[in-house]
This record gives structure tokens, C-alpha cells and sequence, in this order.
């Protein structure tokens, strides 16, 4: 015979047996039926196999990190499917100890405890799961399971009492649920219903006086629970009332009645909200919120709480719902069990959330709860894996200021005071090891704890050595600069210690503060005046006069620096304007040679003869369109640069296609100041008909003007266009398709702005600021996909938007950001995602909080890979300097200093020749040089 210790093992042994011989004969019964022979055994092994190599995964990943929730779920389903009882058991137990199961999880756990519940101890077990079950939330269901599962134990002594017991707790637990409460007391009404069928007399036979009063007791019973059910405005309540009609011998009293009309005109209110819920999407949080606002307005505690209670079911991981669920029971109901439970569940299911713990502790005390409570309540919120720095000063301070007013400051020493100074100490020795270490910054910069240590020491204490040792580790953490934390330091000598230290502190403030020294001086002066003497007054004069002048000059030299700097931006961009107005005034030249007169030839090689007539029309009379010269932009004729060999008609092509281009560029009006337009880059160089693919992408947000490509003088496209659409309403829905592939590169649209009238103008559309309900995700392969990476966040919360970072070219850079509805979702995601292994890949995830954006990436800069690149060092011509310069050696010099800077590029000065005026070698450098200029340079060899 078994011990009764292994009693339950050998049951859950024996009833894995039969499962296994279930699934052995269903086997042959198929082998026999299908002729699948020793192949559909053989299959059913391999199955097998795989699925225990996957338990055995997921164990191992589980014994990593027990807080991974979809690997508890998904282990517990894999056990259930394989009837593995004994590893279900205990991986269910597991999971319920780290977080609150859902209803699906508890019904089926409970379901298969019940079918082994065979001996009156198990019977009492499951009854201690079900409490735990209804525990984590109020589920109406579960509560039915509980009362149907009591009804089973009615056999035993004061029985029948324990079924009502439990029905009268499902009452006022879920009872004042709208849509699911009417299926509780219906229930409820049916147990006594069936009791008092056992009660009643057979017929034909007159009931004694005992069993009269005993039916007139039940009667009664299910009278009330009409009544108490038609007071309650539950949806389809109409039906409840004509039941009790029929059921009734003696009609519905008039009392009945009128509270059964307030409760239909209650429900006629709430209907709207109930219709509303009904339709909507999980997990409904809006208009669970919408519900709960018109409640707190109504008032009525029972269904403002089961309102809260409902929308936190679908919202569990909703920090600001169970926020605003805790203070509205620490602040209107106060029932100490009710608002400690409800504390435990928040913690439970947000456990990230730092409010919650320290609301958490505060109600603890607020309700008398015992000091190792509240200690190990704080110790599970140190492990809870907090989501910033800050977060973790916060907790210490709240426990801290519980541990605080449990002293008794009037006694010179105990036990409290002790284990208040060893908490502070432990703090500060927490946030320099545990806290810098992981988020690599100090939560505490201004050194509150070490602050407020400082005062309980001074004020409470009397003990003033202990706070100035407090205030000179303060000090060296990188405040001695700032007055304000002179200026406290300050006020605390004052309060509790000596005039001596408090003119020490202020000495020692004017040489170190930099931030407002003029006002620490000026608070050194004034105390001097009022308790200092002569000597002392002399000594802060020098002093303050000393710093102050000393400061000054520093302050005279960075005025001067500014000014010099802003000086020599002006002087360059002056230089800008001229060179672009002298580069204006010279392509108008060039236009206007048409009707000038020309420039006679300097080189007697290449005579031209002209009609006097005709010279204002510039036609030519005696050059071959076929020979080797050719009309230069200058209005020069030169002989024409050696082409190099291409295919047939390329050469024609080419000198077509240019000039109308640059023609048809220099028709179009300019667009960058046109607020129908967007400006279009970062397009490939070898985009075929520009203008006919982006017509086709943009032309679907509304009537397009015209589109403008721009390209170079030689024809080829330059990767940038204008798109002007006939309305500016097209505009924000054109900016929709920044980022959108168009041959394998992203397309930047973005507004069209001249960013010479608005320098301060930002292109950039992704904020620079903590995002704390967007992820950042690095790590990533290469490979992995847009659809890839949305499919692998979705489990972890609703996602709004998922952007993959990529070069300029398109190729990704293995970084994303992926943006959730709420915080609560994406902080669940970075503790369930980070160091998550894909492929060969492991990626990190934390919260959104990209560096601010410097100078260099700025629109018109050269870009954020700008300053960790190094600079590339030009040639002669601009190029690298191991290519070849094809300047004869006879005009070869040294390179100039670069030139000013224009759109991110550095301008070149071209090397003018040794005797040319300055004005000329000024010229050559702010303009082309013409033929003349090269014949100049070639006759002075």
C-alpha cells in the first residue's frame, strides 16, 4: 500500500498510464483504418520526440529568465498537449508565483485538477486554488466554477451553508456585472430552487408544521433573490422580472416594482456604454475609460469598482489604470484588505511600474501593516527591473521616509535610528554599484538621499560633524559649481550650526560657484553685515571684488570670441552673396552676348570672319558645324575637347538632350519657396524618365502642376526634383511617402523650404527626446525584413508604426525602432526582447532615447557620420591625392587655401598665373576662366 504522502503521485502516475494507452489503442485503431502500418507509429514517435526537445528548450530558457511570459505559456501548453501532469503541475505552480494567470490559464488548470480530485483532501486543495484563482482577477466564470464545484461537496457536514457562502461571495464579486452577473444569479437561483424541491411534500400529502416553516424559509429565500436581483440595473433584466411574475403566486409586491424601475432606468444609462464595448476592439481601453469617468460621476463605490475591476481584466498591463484604480480606494474606500490586494495585483501585473510600488508601500503603512512586510514588499520592488535610473532614487527615497518616521528621535540612540542610517548607507552604495553600473548615469546628480540624510542628521539628530561629511561628498560629486547647492549647505550651518562654518561655506562658494557667482557674493556681503566684523568685511570685499573682476575678463574674452566668430560669418557670407550675384550677373552676360558686340580672337591662329550686318544676330557665316571648333559659353571660338569614342548616336544625343534640359530647367520657375511643393532627393543617379515615375507616386494626392527633375550640365540626372502640386492641401499627404522605396533606395520627401530665409528650419521628423512608448532595437540581421520584425513584436502589445534604419543607399544598418500604443506595452517588450537571439544574431532593445542631433546633422550638413568620419584630403583638382593631375606642369602650383563653404562643400581656388593683378587673380578664383585667360596663361610659360 502506498504512503499516503505519494497517494496523489501514484494517482497522476496511473492516469498518465491510461492516457498513454488511450493514445496507443486511438494509434492502432487509425493504423488499422488508414493501412498506415508501422509509418503512422514511427510518425508518432518523431512527434513525440520533438515536442520534448521543445519542453526541454523551453525549461532551459526558462531556468535564464523566469520572467519570460510567453515561454511559460507556451511550456504549459506544450505539457498539456503531451498529458506530461506532473511537469504541468509544476509549471503552472511556477507561473503563478511570478505573475497573475488569465481566466483561459485558471479555468483549464482548475478543470484538470477537479478530473483527479477523487479523496476529500484533494477536495480541499483545489478549494484553496480556486481562492488563489479569484484572487488575481474578478472573472465571472471562474467564480460559477467555483460555486458548480461546491455544489459537489455537499455531502459533507454544513454543506449546503458553504455553497450559499461562496454564491454570496460571487454576488459581491461579480454580481453588478452588466452583462455577466445575471448568469451568477440565475445560478444561485437555480441551487435553491433544486433545495427546495427537497423540501416540498410529496403531493397529496399536508406538510407537518416543521416542514412548513422549513418550505416557507426557502420560498422565502428565492423571493429575496428576485428581489435583490431586479434592484440591480443588469442587461436583460426584463426577462428577470417576467420570470418572477410567472413564478410568483403571489405577484410582485409595489416595492418590488418601483426599485426594479429605478434599476431599468439606471441600466437604460449604462446601456450605451455596454452597446460600446460590445462593438469595440480588445483591448477597449478608451471606452473603459469613458465607462469609469461617468461612474466616478455617479459615485456608487460597488459599480464604480466593478467597472475598474472589468477594464482592468482586458488592460492588465495598464499602469495608469491600476494607478487610478489604487487611489481611488486609498482615498475613498479605505477597506484595508480590499486596497492591500488590489496594491499586490498592480505590482504583479506591472511590475516595471515604479508608482505603483512606492503607492504600494505607502498604503502598507498607512494601514499598520508590520515592518517585515513592508521590508520584503520593498526588496521585491528592487528586483522588479525598473526602466530608469531616476526610478530607483525614487523607491529608496519612499522607503526611506518610512523607515524615518518609525523613529523616536526623542531618544538619543535605537534600534529604528539604527536601521535608518544603514538603509541610507545602503542606499547610496546601491545606486553607485547597481544603478550606474546598468544604466551607466547616476540617478541621483544632485545627491537627494545624501541631502536629506544630511538634514535628518542636523535637524533630528544634532549631529552636524555627520552632515558636513554628508555635504563634503556632495560637494565633490560635481556640485561644488552650482550656488543653489552652496546656498542649501549654507542654510543648514545656519539653522543648526555656527556663524564659523557658515562663512566657510560662503568663502568657499564665491571661488567655486559658477553658475551665479554675483548672487552667492552678494549673500556674502550681506551676512557679513550683519554678524561679520571689520576684518571680516575687508577679507569678503577683497574676496568678492577679486572673483567678480576675474570674471568678468572671462566673460569680456568670450564676448570678444563671439563677436570675432560672428564677425567672420558675416564677412563669409557676404562673400557668398557677392560670388552668387557676380555668378548671376555673368550668366546674364552670357545670354545677353546675343545682342552686344563680340569679343575679337587674342590668338591670330583661329581668324573668323564676320558680317558687320549681322554681328547683332551672333550668327557665324564660314565655320563648318562639322569642324573642330566650336562657339564657347564665353562667346569665344576654341577648338573643341577630343570625345571620347561611344556607340552610334550617343554623340547627337548628347548634345540635344543637355541643352534642352538645362532649357527647360531654366524656363520653369523656382519652387523651393512654393508652398505647394515638396522637395524630392536622394533618388538613384540612373532613374529612368524621372518625371514619369514620380508623376505616377505622387499624382494620387491630388492635381499636379508640374514636376521638375534637376540635372546636371552634361544631362545626367542628379538625384533630386521639385514636385509642385495645384493645391497646398496635397502637400501633407504628399510628406506621407518619406522613406518609400523606389529602387532599392529610400525616397526623401520632405517640405519644400529655402533655407537661406529659414536657417533654423529642421527636416528631421523623428523626435530626439526619451520616447517611452517606442522601443529602439540594435542588433538586428541584415536581412531581417519590416513584416519580419512587426510579426515578432506584436505578441508583446498593439504596434503603431515599425521603422527599419537604413543608409542613404537603402542598405539597413541592423537598428529599428518600433513604436507601441502605450508605455506600459513597450516596456514589457524591452524586458521580454532584450538579448533575444535571432539567427546567429542577439539584439538589444531598450527604450527610445536617441542622442540630440549636433550641428553636423543638421539639414545642409554633411550629414551625422560627418564628424566620426575623417576628413578626405584633396589634390590639385579636388580629387584624392594619388590621382593623376592633367594641368601641364608649366601651370602646375601649390593649392590654395580652400575657399568658403557652400551647401556642405569645400570651394577650390584655381591657381591663377604668377603675374596677374590681384583683382585678376580674384576673378580667376570666383568665376571660370575664359579662353583668353588660358591663352594669357599658356603665352607667359
Amino acid at each position: 500500500m502506498a504512503a499516503p504522502g505519494n497517494a496523489e503521485e501514484t494517482q497522476l502516475q496511473e492516469m498518465e498510464e491510461d492516457a498513454a494507452m488511450e493514445r496507443e489503442m486511438e494509434s492502432e485503431e487509425e493504423e488499422e483504418e488508414e493501412g498506415m502500418g508501422v509509418e503512422s507509429s514511427d510518425d508518432d514517435d518523431e512527434d513525440d520526440k520533438e515536442n520534448e526537445a521543445e519542453i526541454q528548450r523551453l525549461e532551459e530558457q526558462l531556468s535564464i529568465n523566469a520572467f519570460d511570459y510567453n515561454c511559460h505559456v507556451d511550456l504549459i501548453k506544450l505539457l498539456r498537449q503531451e498529458g506530461e501532469l506532473l511537469r504541468l503541475r509544476k509549471a503552472r505552480q511556477k507561473m503563478s508565483e511570478l505573475f497573475p494567470l488569465t481566466e483561459e490559464i485558471w479555468l483549464d488548470w482548475l478543470k484538470d485538477e477537479i478530473r483527479l480530485a477523487q479523496e476529500e483532501p484533494s477536495r480541499e486543495k483545489i478549494n484553496e486554488l480556486f481562492e488563489r484563482a479569484v484572487k488575481d482577477y474578478i472573472c465571472p466564470d471562474i467564480w460559477l466554477e467555483y460555486a458548480q464545484y461546491s455544489i459537489g461537496g455537499m455531502g459533507s457536514p454544513g454543506g449546503i451553508d458553504k455553497v450559499r457562502a461562496i454564491f454570496e461571495r460571487a454576488l459581491t464579486a461579480v454580481g453588478l456585472h452588466m452583462t455577466k452577473g445575471a448568469t451568477v444569479w440565475e445560478a444561485y437561483r437555480e441551487f435553491e430552487n433544486a433545495i427546495l424541491s427537497t423540501v416540498q411534500p410529496p403531493p397529496g400529502r399536508v406538510p407537518s408544521c416543521e416542514e412548513q416553516e422549513l418550505l416557507n424559509i426557502q420560498l422565502e429565500r428565492i423571493h429575496t433573490l428576485f428581489r435583490r436581483q431586479l434592484a440591480i440595473p443588469l442587461m436583460d433584466m426584463e426577462t428577470t422580472h417576467a420570470e418572477y411574475e410567472e413564478w410568483s403566486e403571489q405577484g410582485v409586491r409595489e416595492s418590488v416594482s418601483n426599485q426594479y424601475k429605478k434599476a431599468l432606468q439606471q441600466m437604460e444609462k449604462c446601456k450605451p456604454f455596454e452597446e460600446t464595448l460590445l462593438v469595440a476592439e480588445p483591448p477597449k481601453l478608451a471606452e473603459y475609460q469613458v465607462y469609469i469617468d461617468y461612474e466616478l460621476k455617479e459615485g456608487d463605490p460597488a459599480r464604480i469598482q466593478i467597472t475598474f475591476e472589468r477594464a482592468l481584466a482586458e488592460n492588465c498591463l495598464v499602469p495608469d489604470m491600476w494607478a487610478k484604480y489604487t487611489t481611488y480606494l486609498d482615498r475613498q474606500l479605505k477597506i484595508k484588505d480590499m486596497v492591500l490586494s488590489t496594491h499586490e495585483r498592480a505590482v504583479r501585473n506591472c511590475p516595471w511600474t515604479m508608482s505603483l510600488w512606492k503607492n504600494y508601500l505607502l498604503a502598507l503603512e498607512r494601514h499598520g501593516t508590520d515592518h517585515q512586510t513592508v521590508s520584503d514588499v520593498f526588496e521585491k520592488a528592487l528586483n522588479a527591473g525598473f526602466i530608469q535610473a531616476t526610478d530607483y532614487v525614487d523607491i529608496w527615497q519612499a522607503y526611506l521616509d518610512y523607515l524615518r518616521r518609525r523613529v523616536d528621535f526623542s531618544k538619543e540612540s535605537s534600534k529604528e535610528l539604527e536601521e535608518l542610517r544603514a538603509a541610507f548607507s545602503r542606499s547610496l552604495d546601491y545606486m553607485k554599484q547597481d544603478v550606474e553600473e546598468r544604466f551607466s548615469e547616476s540617478g541621483d546628480p544632485s545627491c537627494t538621499v545624501m541631502q536629506i540624510w544630511a538634514r535628518i542628521e542636523a535637524l533630528h539628530c544634532k549631529n552636524m560633524q555627520k552632515a558636513r561629511e554628508l555635504w563634503d561628498n556632495i560637494m565633490t560629486k560635481g556640485n561644488a559649481r552650482y550656488a543653489n547647492m552652496w546656498l542649501e549647505y549654507y542654510n543648514l550651518e545656519r539653522s543648526n550650526g555656527d556663524s564659523i562654518h557658515c562663512r566657510k561655506a560662503l568663502h568657499r562658494a564665491v571661488q567655486c560657484t559658477t553658475d551665479y557667482p554675483e548672487h552667492v557674493c552678494e549673500v556674502l556681503l550681506t551676512f557679513e553685515r550683519v554678524e561679520g566684523s571689520l576684518e571680516d568685511w575687508d577679507v569678503a570685499v577683497q574676496k568678492t571684488e577679486t572673483r567678480l573682476n576675474r570674471l568678468n575678463d572671462q566673460r569680456a574674452k568670450v564676448a570678444e570670441k563671439e563677436a570675432n566668430l560672428a564677425r567672420l560669418e558675416e564677412e563669409k557670407s557676404d562673400q557668398r552673396r557677392k560670388a552668387k550675384a557676380e555668378k548671376k550677373a555673368q550668366k546674364k552676360g552670357q545670354r545677353g552676348n546675343q545682342v552686344g558686340e563680340k569679343r575679337k580672337v587674342e590668338h591670330d591662329a583661329y581668324p573668323v570672319d564676320w558680317d558687320k550686318e549681322s554681328a547683332p544676330k551672333r550668327q557665324r557665316r564660314d565655320v563648318d558645324p562639322g569642324s573642330e571648333y566650336m562657339e564657347t559659353e564665353t562667346g569665344l571660338y576654341g577648338r573643341k575637347k577630343p570625345q571620347k569614342p561611344g556607340p552610334p548616336g550617343a554623340k547627337k544625343a548628347q548634345q540635344g538632350a543637355a541643352p534642352a534640359e538645362q532649357r527647360q530647367q531654366e524656363e520653369k520657375p523656382e519652387l523651393r519657396n512654393d508652398r505647394n511643393s515638396v522637395f524630392v532627393s536622394n533618388l538613384t543617379y540612373t532613374l529612368e524618365e524621372p518625371e514619369k515615375q514620380l508623376r505616377t507616386l505622387f499624382e494620387s494626392f491630388g492635381p499636379i502642376k508640374q514636376i521638375r527633375p534637376v540635372y546636371s550640365k552634361r544631362g545626367s540626372f542628379k538625384g533630386y526634383c521639385y514636385v509642385q502640386f495645384e493645391s497646398q492641401v496635397s502637400v501633407p499627404e504628399a510628406l506621407k511617402l518619406d522613406r518609400r522605396e523606389v529602387e532599392g533606395r529610400p525616397m526623401f520627401v520632405s517640405p519644400c523650404v529655402d533655407k537661406n530665409t529659414n536657417p533654423d528650419f529642421k527636416v528631421f521628423k523623428y523626435n530626439s527626446s526619451m520616447e517611452k512608448h517606442k522601443i529602439f532595437i540594435s542588433g538586428l540581421p541584415f536581412s531581417f525584413t519590416k513584416e519580419q520584425l512587426e510579426e515578432l513584436c506584436k505578441h508583446h502589445g498593439v504596434i503603431k508604426d515599425v521603422r527599419l534604419v537604413t543608409y542613404r543607399s537603402g542598405k539597413p544598418k541592423g537598428l529599428a525602432y518600433v513604436e507601441f500604443a502605450d508605455e506600459a506595452q513597450a516596456s514589457q517588450a524591452v524586458l521580454k526582447m532584450d538579448g533575444m537571439v535571432i539567427g546567429d544574431y542577439k539584439i538589444s532593445v531598450a527604450i527610445s532615447n536617441p542622442p540630440s542631433r549636433n550641428m553636423r546633422d543638421q539639414p545642409g550638413s554633411s550629414g551625422p557620420m560627418a564628424a566620426m568620419m575623417p576628413r578626405q584630403v584633396f589634390g590639385s583638382r579636388g580629387r584624392g591625392r594619388t590621382q593623376l593631375s592633367l594641368i601641364p606642369r608649366s601651370l602646375h602650383r601649390p593649392s590654395g587655401s580652400t575657399g568658403k563653404a557652400e551647401n556642405g562643400t569645400a570651394t577650390k581656388r584655381i591657381p591663377g598665373a604668377a603675374s596677374a593683378a590681384s583683382d585678376t587673380r580674384f576673378a580667376a578664383e570666383t568665376k571660370p576662366l575664359s579662353n583668353s585667360d588660358f591663352a594669357r596663361m599658356l603665352l607667359q610659360k
